[in-house]
C-alpha cells in the first residue's frame, strides 16, 4: 500500500514518462503473488488519475504525450499561409453587393467583407444559431466565408439532406482529431455516409479495438467543448506536399488525384486536413457525437494495397436526437435480417462460398413468392419473360463498355485461350436478343424481363448478409422503344413501382440523378434524355429532388428510396434511360417511313432490385412478422391432445393439398399452452386449434401470432379468408376477419 501511494506522489509531482513508470511497475508486480490482487487494484486507479488505460495487459495513454511531431510542423506551416490570405483579403476592395433571399428578399452587403452567417443573423438569431451550412448561388458554402459577388443565399440547417451531409463530414474532422491524438498513425479519408462517417488511419504495430471507444469519445467531448473554428485555407500543391510528407496516403492523393495548381485544406483545432469542405462553424455545434464501431479495409479498396483501419462515428445537433437513434438501433439490432434469418430458418452463409446465400425451404418460399409476383405483374403490363446465358465471352463487355469501367467488379476466366466471364448485368445480352433480327417499329415497345442469375466480385471485407453480395437475381426488365415512347413507358414504370411499394407499405423518395463528370456520348443527347425523365417526374405527380453528377457513365437515371418501418432509407429500384448501348451494340429498327437506321432507345428498369436485397430490406421492415402472403408459416395446427392428432392431420393435409403453408405440432411432451406459445414466437399467422368440439364439426379454432381469438371457423370459411388473403396481399392479416 505505502509503495503504492509512493508511486502516486511520483506520477503527480514530477514530470516523468508515465506510459513507461507504469509498464514497469505492472511488470515487477506481477512477480509479487501474495500483494499482486490489491496493489494492481491500486495501480488501475492510479492509470485512470494518470490518463492511461490497461487493455489486454498493454498499456496506452489517452492521448499521446507528446504528440506526433508532424502536428506542430503542419500547425506552423499553416498560420504562416493563412496570415499571409488574412492580409490580401483584408487588401480587398469592399463593395456593395445584393444578397437574395429564398423568398426573394433583397439585403445588402459588402463583397470580401459580408458572410451568410450575418446574412441568417439579419434575419433571426435563432436561424444563424441552427443553421449548419449555407448555399450560395447554388454551391454550398461555409457559413463563416465570405461572399465575393451578387448572391442568391439559402441556410441549411440539420433537417436538410444537405445540411446533414456536410454536418457529419465535420464529424469526421473531429473524429480524426481525435483518432491523430490518440493513435498518431496517418489519417487517409474520412468521408460521410448515408448515416453518420467514418475515419481511416493506417497505424504500424496496433489495432483499434472497442476498447477504445471510451477512450476516443472523451477526446471527442474535449474537441466539441473547445469549439475550434473550421478554418478554410487554399495552398499550393508543392506546399501541401511538404506539409503531408510525413503521411504517404495524402501525398498519393495529391500526386494522383489533384490535377490543379492548388486545393483547399481545413483546420480545426490541431488537425489540418485535405478537404473540399465546406463545413460548420465550429466543433461545438457538434453537440452529440458517439464512436460506433470500427473495421479492417484496404486503401482506396485494393486488396493489394496497405491495410487500413476504419472507425465509425454518428453525431447529432442535440443529445435528444443521439438517444432517439440509439433507440433505433436497439430495435434495428432486434430486426437485423441476419438475426431472423437465422432464428425462422430462412438463409445461411458457408465460407465454401462467400457471398452466396443458401436459401433453405422458408426462405426459398419468400424468394420464390416474391418473383411470382412480379411475374404476375409482368403479365399485366406487357412484359415478355426471355432467359440468357451466364457467362459470354469478354468481347460482349468490350463492346457494351462494361469492360473498360467495370472488369475489377467482374469474374473473369480463360477457356480455351479466349477469356470469358459471369454476366453482373443483363443488358448487353438482351441488346444481343433485340439485334438477332431486323425489328420494325409495330413491335415497339419491346419489353424483356430476365430473373438470370448475376455475379459480381465484391470485396470480401463489404460482404454483408443478403444486403451486399456477389451472387444475386434482380427483376431486371429492359425496354426498347421509340424515341417518341419514352415519356410513356417512364410513366408505366413509375406506377408500376408504387403499385409494389404500397404493397410493401413503403413510402418513397425519387430523385434525378444527371450527367456526370465521366460519360459517354453526345451531350445533345444527355441533355434529351435527362428532360424526358424531368417530364415523366413532373407528370406522376410525386415530389422528386435533382442529384446532379449522379447518373450511370451510360445514361441519366431516376433513382428510388424506400422508406422501412424504422425510417431507414433504401435505395433498391431504379428507372434510367441509355441511348448508349444501342450505339454501341448497333441496334436498329425500321421506321414507318422505312427508315432502316432508327436507334431505338433503352430503358432499365429494375423495381425489387435484387431480390436478395429486398428479402433483407424486407426482413427488417416486417421484424420478421411476415404478412400472410409472403409467409413461409402461414398455419400451425395443434391438437388439444393426442386422441386428435388424426383430426389435426386432416386438417394438415387440407390446407397443405390448397398450397398453403400448414405445419401441425403432434409433440405429446408439449402442454397445449406451450405449443401456443411457440407458434406465435416463430411467427406463424395462424394457430388452429382442435379437439372434440372441432372435430365433430369440421371446424378449426383460429388465434393469431398476437394472441387475437377468432373462435370457431369452418376449414371452408378459413380456405376462402386465406384464398382472398393470398391474392390481396393484405398487410396485418390476421386483424380483421
Amino acid at each position: 500500500m505505502i509503495i503504492a501511494y509512493f508511486i502516486l506522489f511520483l506520477l503527480r509531482d514530477h514530470q516523468i514518462d508515465k506510459y513507461e513508470m507504469l509498464n514497469r511497475i505492472r511488470s515487477a508486480f506481477k512477480t509479487v503473488a501474495p500483494a499482486r490482487a490489491v496493489t494492481y487494484s491500486l495501480i488501475k486507479r492510479l492509470y485512470s488519475k494518470s490518463n492511461i488505460i490497461i487493455e489486454n495487459e498493454v498499456t496506452y495513454p489517452l492521448e499521446l504525450n507528446p504528440p506526433p511531431s508532424y502536428i506542430e510542423d503542419r500547425i506552423k506551416f499553416f498560420d504562416e499561409l493563412k496570415a499571409q490570405y488574412d492580409a490580401e483579403l483584408e487588401s480587398k476592395t469592399k463593395a456593395p453587393i445584393k444578397v437574395t433571399l429564398p423568398d426573394g428578399k433583397e439585403v445588402e452587403g459588402l463583397s470580401w467583407k459580408t458572410t451568410p452567417y450575418e446574412v441568417a443573423q439579419g434575419i433571426s438569431q435563432g436561424l444563424a444559431d441552427n443553421a449548419v451550412i449555407a448555399k450560395v448561388n447554388g454551391t454550398l458554402w461555409d457559413l463563416d466565408r465570405v461572399l465575393e459577388v451578387d448572391s442568391r443565399v439559402e441556410i441549411l440547417k440539420f433537417d436538410h439532406s444537405e445540411g446533414q451531409e456536410v454536418f457529419w463530414h465535420s464529424s469526421a474532422h473531429v473524429l480524426g482529431e481525435a483518432m491523430e491524438r490518440h493513435y498518431g498513425g496517418c489519417l487517409c479519408y474520412g468521408p460521410p455516409i448515408e448515416e453518420g462517417f467514418y475515419y481511416d488511419m493506417h497505424i504500424e504495430n496496433r489495432q483499434v479495438s472497442s476498447n477504445d471507444f471510451k477512450n476516443l469519445d472523451t477526446i471527442l467531448k474535449k474537441v466539441t467543448k473547445e469549439k475550434q473554428p473550421f478554418v478554410r485555407l487554399e495552398m499550393k500543391k508543392e506546399d501541401l506536399l511538404k506539409m503531408f510528407a510525413y503521411n504517404p496516403f495524402k501525398v498519393r492523393i495529391l500526386n494522383e488525384k489533384v490535377t490543379t495548381p492548388t486545393t483547399i485544406v481545413y483546420r480545426c483545432g490541431p488537425l489540418i486536413d485535405l478537404c473540399r469542405g465546406p463545413h460548420v462553424r465550429h466543433t461545438g455545434k457538434v453537440k452529440a457525437m458517439a464512436v460506433t464501431k470500427n473495421s479492417a479495409t484496404y486503401w482506396e479498396g485494393n486488396s493489394e494495397a496497405e491495410s487500413l483501419q476504419r472507425i465509425y462515428g454518428i453525431s447529432f445537433p442535440n443529445d435528444k436526437m443521439l438517444k432517439e437513434w440509439k433507440h433505433f438501433q436497439e430495435e434495428a439490432a432486434k430486426r437485423d435480417h441476419r438475426k431472423i434469418g437465422q432464428e425462422q430458418e430462412l438463409f445461411f452463409f458457408h465460407e465454401l462460398s462467400p457471398g452466396s446465400c443458401f436459401f433453405l425451404p422458408n426462405g426459398a418460399h419468400i424468394y420464390n413468392t416474391l418473383v411470382a409476383f412480379i411475374r404476375e405483374e409482368y403479365k399485366k403490363r406487357g412484359f415478355n419473360e426471355v432467359v440468357t446465358p451466364n457467362i459470354y465471352s469478354t468481347k460482349l463487355w468490350e463492346t457494351s463498355g462494361h469492360w473498360q469501367h467495370y472488369s475489377g467488379n467482374m469474374f473473369s476466366f480463360e477457356v480455351e485461350k479466349e477469356r470469358y466471364a459471369l454476366k453482373p448485368m443483363n443488358c448487353p445480352g438482351h441488346c444481343v436478343m433485340f439485334d438477332h433480327r431486323p425489328r420494325s417499329w409495330r413491335e415497339l415497345p419491346i419489353r424483356m424481363a430476365d430473373f438470370g442469375v448475376l455475379h459480381r466480385n465484391e470485396l470480401s471485407g463489404t460482404l454483408t448478409g443478403l444486403t451486399r453480395v456477389r451472387r444475386f437475381q434482380q427483376d431486371d426488365a429492359h425496354i426498347f422503344c421509340t424515341m417518341e415512347q419514352v415519356e410513356t413507358e417512364i410513366m408505366s414504370c413509375l406506377a408500376f413501382l408504387r403499385h409494389v411499394y404500397n404493397i410493401f407499405g413503403f413510402t418513397f423518395k425519387l430523385f434525378l440523378s444527371t450527367r456526370p463528370d465521366k460519360y459517354m456520348g453526345d451531350i445533345n443527347m444527355w441533355n434529351e434524355a435527362e428532360k424526358y425523365l424531368e417530364n415523366s417526374l413532373e407528370a406522376f405527380g410525386e415530389k422528386w429532388e435533382l442529384n446532379p453528377g449522379d447518373g450511370a457513365f451510360y445514361g441519366p437515371k431516376i433513382d428510388i428510396q424506400i422508406r422501412d418501418a424504422l425510417r431507414r432509407y433504401h435505395q433498391c429500384a431504379t428507372i434510367q434511360l441509355d441511348f448508349q448501348l444501342p450505339e454501341r451494340f448497333n441496334l436498329t429498327y425500321v421506321s414507318g417511313e422505312g427508315d432502316d437506321k432508327k436507334r431505338p432507345v433503352i430503358i432499365h428498369r429494375a423495381i425489387l432490385g435484387s431480390v436478395e436485397r429486398m428479402i433483407a430490406v424486407l426482413t427488417e421492415n416486417y421484424g420478421g412478422k411476415w404478412p400472410f402472403w409472403l409467409s413461409p408459416r402461414q398455419v400451425l395446427v395443434v391438437p388439444v391432445s393426442s386422441k386428435f392428432d388424426e383430426y389435426a392431420q386432416k386438417v394438415h393435409k387440407e390446407f397443405n393439398d390448397n398450397n398453403y403453408r400448414c405445419d401441425v405440432n403432434l409433440d405429446a411432451g408439449e402442454t397445449l399452452n406451450k405449443k401456443i406459445r411457440n407458434a406465435q414466437l416463430a411467427q406463424y399467422n395462424f394457430i388452429f386449434v382442435v379437439g372434440d368440439k372441432e372435430q365433430t364439426s369440421s371446424t378449426v379454432n383460429v388465434r393469431t401470432r398476437d394472441n387475437k381469438i377468432h373462435g370457431e371457423k369452418t376449414l371452408e370459411v378459413m380456405l376462402a379468408r386465406f384464398q382472398h388473403l393470398q391474392s390481396s396481399r393484405e398487410d396485418h392479416s390476421e386483424e380483421d376477419f
